[in-house]
């Protein structure tokens, strides 16, 4: 536990305190009044009760829309069924200026709903809402769907020998069974859209602010540094409980059933009802995630074949946004999504098995501290690594490894999710009888837990490569003008007005769009059902 806790004193506890410091304390002392002043303000309850409701609007929304897909990728079993599970997969990898550069290549100015029928949505609620569906179509259907392909058919057909309708069969055994999934998948959900910031930042315009949006604006434009704290502490309270329940549900949800194996609950669809509601689901893939893709895709070539591809790759094209060629993102991405995934890794594998090895209170409360990157604002993380990390013994401030460390924060929760279930499975009675055997601990666990949750590993490795390629909030603040990343390249270039830079930011986000998918290609092959708690 140790590595692990003092990664996130230092790298996220540290400037994140450092930040709240400088906006509540002056000459030496605590300003606590600040909250009321803040909180008091119109514009501020304006944007907590925007950020309460959209976040509320989009989880139900999701959830109207993917539980049917949860339902047919659970119990149908039909050609392209595992291509397709990875097709909706791929938003959920995709970083958020990528999805919200999407549905503004369809829903904005000049965008196909705009050249088709004269109709905008972005500056819209509704162009939020969808790419909220859009992001977290496989939040539902990975979570739900899992659990339900494992649940017995044969407890609800007995309920129907009994006489039950099938609805009353559906509500009275299914969906009790389902419950702690949903309620799950609902929070997890309700968390990515209460903090979303790309997405709300491209889409919005300025007439829509979230907490996460807010805070940026007060920290990078305004340097209102108190009002910031004041937001980012709300942000902590309100994420801080979400996880919580969300930590109870899972608990019931692991303690309350009986799974099967899915392979024999998947059957081919039969009769009109079935046939239509797969047709129903796939119509909706295909207008929800495929469509603003395949728009995403056709607005990077423009209708003149790779001219903008081929602007990225000078950088006299681009000499007031950018001091290199925006191709040079890429690699810049590449280098420090590996650097960050590397780090995750180490920190953690060794976080998921010192849970495995402890219990009790200080184990959850560990358990819990692994989890805040998700919760406190990215944007705070950043502007405190820049006031904090500037004086030796840690004068990073210039190091290109900043941006690395600031991407690992948000791919160790990844990590620790995935592989905490397969490391808990490994059974201890193997160790000790590689130990009886004369094994040291090292060999112990290189010949009995490495070949066991290799796979798991492979899986964790993914998730936190694509986590950190998309990696935009903290990296805004501290990526230097002459090695941008690609999420920072991508709203740079939307920033500026011009074909030639919109053009850009479509290619580039393509480029994006296809390293993710290809990551989660390639994890789909090495992944199984029970490699993983997302």
């Amino acid at each position: 536990m140790a590595v692990p806790v003092a990664f996130f004193a230092v790298f996220f506890a540290y400037p994140v305190a450092a930040i709240v410091g400088r906006g509540l304390r002056a000459d030496g002392v605590w300003q606590f009044g600040r909250f009321g002043e803040v909180l008091a303000r119109p514009e501020i309850r304006d944007v907590l009760w925007f950020t309460l409701w959209q976040a509320l609007a989009s989880t139900a929304l999701t959830l109207l829309v993917a539980l049917p897909g949860a339902y047919v990728f659970a119990r149908f079993d039909f050609p392209g069924k595992q291509v397709l599970r990875a097709v909706v997969t791929v938003p959920f990898v995709l970083p958020t200026v990528v999805v919200g550069t999407a549905f503004l290549a369809l829903l904005g100015r000049g965008g196909l709903l705009d050249e088709l029928w004269g109709v905008r949505l972005d500056t819209t609620v509704w162009a939020i809402l969808l790419a909220h569906v859009f992001f977290n179509y496989a939040v539902v259907v990975r979570t739900v769907g899992g659990l339900w392909a494992q649940l017995d058919p044969r407890q609800e057909e007995a309920a129907r020998v009994l006489g039950a309708s099938r609805f009353t069969a559906w509500r009275r055994v299914t969906l009790p069974a389902l419950a702690p999934a949903v309620a799950a998948a609902a929070l997890m959900v309700f968390l990515f859209t209460f903090t979303s910031f790309g997405v709300v930042q491209i889409l919005g315009g300025p007439g829509f602010s979230t907490l996460e949006v807010e805070i940026y604006r007060q920290t990078a434009q305004l340097l209102a540094l108190p009002t910031a704290a004041v937001l980012t502490l709300v942000q902590f309270a309100a994420v801080g409980a979400i996880l919580a329940v969300h930590a109870w549900t899972v608990r019931r949800r692991e303690r309350a059933l009986k799974l099967v194996d899915p392979a024999v609950t998947a059957r081919r669809p039969h009769g009109t009802g079935q046939w239509t509601l797969l047709a129903g689901v796939l119509l909706s893939v295909l207008l929800l995630v495929l469509l603003p893709l395949a728009v995403l895709v056709e607005r990077s070539l423009g209708g003149s074949g790779l001219a903008y591809y081929r602007a990225l790759t000078s950088a006299d094209a681009n000499s007031g946004t950018f001091l290199v060629a925006p191709i040079e993102a890429i690699g810049n991405s590449l280098r420090y999504a590996l650097v960050a995934t590397l780090i995750a890794l180490v920190v953690g594998g060794l976080a998921a098995a010192a849970l495995t090895r402890r219990a009790g209170r200080l184990v959850r409360g560990f358990d819990a501290l692994l989890m805040l990157p998700l919760g406190v604002s990215a944007v705070t993380v950043g502007f405190g690594f820049l006031i904090t990390l500037d004086k030796p013994p840690l004068d990073l401030r210039t190091s290109w490894i900043l941006v690395p460390l600031a991407q690992a924060l948000v791919g160790v929760p990844f990590v620790v999710r995935t592989m905490l279930p397969v490391l808990r499975s490994v059974d201890a009675r193997l160790r000790e009888a590689a130990a009886v055997l004369g094994a040291s601990p090292l060999r112990a666990w290189r010949e009995v837990d490495l070949p066991l949750v290799r796979r798991a590993l492979l899986v964790a490795a993914g998730f936190a490569f694509a986590v950190s390629l998309g990696e935009f909030g903290a990296t805004v603040f501290i990526a230097r003008p002459d090695n941008p990343t690609l999420p920072v390249a991508v709203a740079r270039l939307l920033g500026r007005s011009g074909d030639l830079n919109y053009g850009q930011a479509m290619a580039l986000s393509t480029i994006l769009m296809l390293v993710c998918a290809v990551s989660l290609l390639l994890l789909e092959r090495i992944r199984t059902d029970r490699s993983g708690e997302f």
